[in-house]
């Protein structure tokens, strides 16, 4: 029977080949154990499930090959928000340095493990979408979330890498030598899988499913492939219409809402709110450790950005390893009455001195400036993935506690939703009233909690104040909304707005390009796939 291997496996695959050639033929005689094939596997509906779950396990991974992988970080450092930071004598995570700096190549040592990562995620979906040994309505679920879990696997594979090679069905070790896609044929097999998933998708699932894949979050992936793709062919009007439709649908469900408290979002063990369509599942209970070759499932992300030198007195959180910096520039973005988001999104000194002393608490300093890079600090930490001392212990299975830190990651919010939605009428055929509509309600809950409708400012009010467009507009309230959460960089980059400008950092001014829009694919990948291009080439993007 055929054998089925994932492309960048081949590599791995050769070497094991190689080394076995020595050995002797009877050695390697060994009759097969238990061995579940292809053929074979798939007997029940609860064996096709365990490999659906196994479709969804990298979306958890922050860690995999010894890198932190974490999308959330990269979309923030890359992008004027954030500096890398981390300990700054001993060129802590040089991967991540370079990604800041702009001075990344195709050996950084972070750029394959995010590569393999979703493409593990692709061969393991496409191995729940072609079985037809078990059938049924319950299988033909599992193969929709498997459809989204595709095309969620090459949407961010072509936001970071650019056009990039399609795979929508298994591949033999013959099938390895791949090119990449036009951008247009990535785009429509992410839209394809999409709505033949969309059907067979519930529109709420019970609390034993939380956190698998729903009708909404399949219409709010649609609505943001569609927005890229407008956004990438020449503000194509027809597509933003399409991304549109897709958005108004999801807040047609009638079944998410806004946190009243947009503070709520980001406190200790909240996990799927209401506003949650599709949220990121991170756990405690593997006992992971630094040799755990494959990924991790806790959220590492909380570690690594917690405030470096943090006095211990603070009531509430534990110092972490310093990373994804928050900006000046980052700062200095939020209108003085944007205040409370402000105050949920950063914290300083002042405000980490005045929550010590109010619990009995005194440190002099209260963050030690010697223990963070001082290239990097602005006096500024990131809120939104604090580092709480309730974590302490949080690994139910023993292993390292930094690494089971397990606060859940917001891949699609509703505020997103509102703003996308917004940004897709406006730019399309649509009412430019009715975006304003929808960015209102991201205004209104920024204010505070409670109602805050007589007091704050609506949209044509800002607009009027600052001289703004309603471009302008939708670009203020996506970074005040969702800075610190992964998509300031792709934002940019697909609005055409990454530029040298941007940068306070004099180094990363200096040495961006263009050609730093994309990652380059892996010189580990392109060794193997020959046809494989290291950045993608203009003519990719039609």
């Amino acid at each position: 029977m055929k054998k089925y291997i994932t492309p960048f496996r081949f590599f791995v695959l050769s070497l094991v080949l190689l080394g076995t050639a020595a050995c002797s033929e009877e050695r390697l005689k060994v009759e097969p154990v238990n061995e579940f094939l292809s053929s074979n596997f798939f007997a029940t509906e609860d064996q096709v499930y365990s490999a659906l779950i196994a479709a969804y396990d990298p979306l958890a991974w922050s860690m995999a090959y010894g890198q932190w992988i974490s999308y959330v970080m990269y979309g923030e450092i890359r992008s004027d928000n954030a500096n890398a930071g981390g300990d700054p004598s001993n060129g802590d995570q040089p991967g991540w340095q370079e990604f800041d700096d702009f001075s990344n190549t195709s050996t950084n040592t972070v750029t394959q493990p995010m590569y393999r990562r979703c493409y593990i995620g692709i061969f393991r979906a496409n191995t729940v979408i072609e079985q037809d040994q078990i059938t049924g309505p319950v299988v033909d679920r599992y193969a929709a979330e498997a459809k989204f879990l595709r095309a969620y696997y090459h949407f961010e594979l072509f936001k970071n890498f650019g056009p990039i090679p399609v795979v929508t069905e298994l591949l033999a070790p013959e099938d390895v030598n791949l090119e990449r896609n036009t951008m247009s044929e990535v785009f429509q097999a992410i839209v394809s899988d999409l709505e033949a998933a969309l059907p067979l998708l519930p529109v709420n699932v019970s609390a034993s499913e939380t956190g698998r894949i729903t009708k909404g979050a399949a219409l709010a992936l649609l609505g943001k492939a569609y927005l890229y793709w407008a956004d990438l062919d020449n503000d194509n009007q027809a597509r933003f219409d399409l991304a549109a439709d897709a958005f108004q649908k999801v807040v047609d469900l009638g079944v998410y809402e806004l946190e009243d408290d947009f503070q709520d979002l980001f406190s200790y063990n909240v996990k799927n709110p209401q506003e949650s369509v599709f949220e990121i599942q991170h756990n405690n209970l593997w006992s992971s450790d630094w040799g755990w070759f494959e990924g991790i499932d806790g959220n590492g992300i909380v570690q690594l950005c917690g405030i470096r030198g943090l006095c211990g007195d603070h009531p509430d959180y534990i110092e972490g390893w310093g990373f994804m910096l928050p900006t000046q520039n980052l700062y200095d973005h939020f209108q003085s009455d944007d205040s409370y988001r402000l105050d949920v999104t950063l914290t300083d000194e002042a405000e980490l001195k005045r929550e010590i002393e109010a619990n009995g608490g005194s440190c002099a300093p209260v963050v030690d400036p010697t223990q963070g890079n001082p290239l990097d600090e602005t006096g500024y930490w990131n809120e939104k993935f604090p580092n709480f001392k309730s974590y302490e212990g949080n690994n139910v299975n023993g292993g390292d506690n930094n690494l089971t830190k397990d606060a859940n990651t917001y891949a699609i919010r509703y505020a997103d939703v509102l703003l996308m939605l917004a940004e897709s009428l406006h730019r399309g055929s649509g009412s430019d009233a009715v975006a304003m509509a929808n960015i209102d309600i991201v205004r209104e809950r920024a204010a505070g909690p409670g109602d805050n409708t007589s007091t704050f400012r609506n949209s044509q009010q800002i607009m009027n104040d600052n001289g703004w467009s309603v471009l302008d507009l939708v670009w203020y309230e996506r970074r005040a909304e969702l800075a610190m959460e992964g998509d300031r960089w792709h934002d940019l980059v697909r609005s055409g707005r990454a530029s040298a400008s941007l940068f306070d950092d004099p180094l990363k001014a200096a040495n961006y390009s263009d050609r730093h829009l994309w990652l380059p694919i892996s010189l580990e990948e392109t060794t193997v796939a020959l046809k494989l291009t290291e950045y993608p080439d203009a003519s990719l993007f039609q």
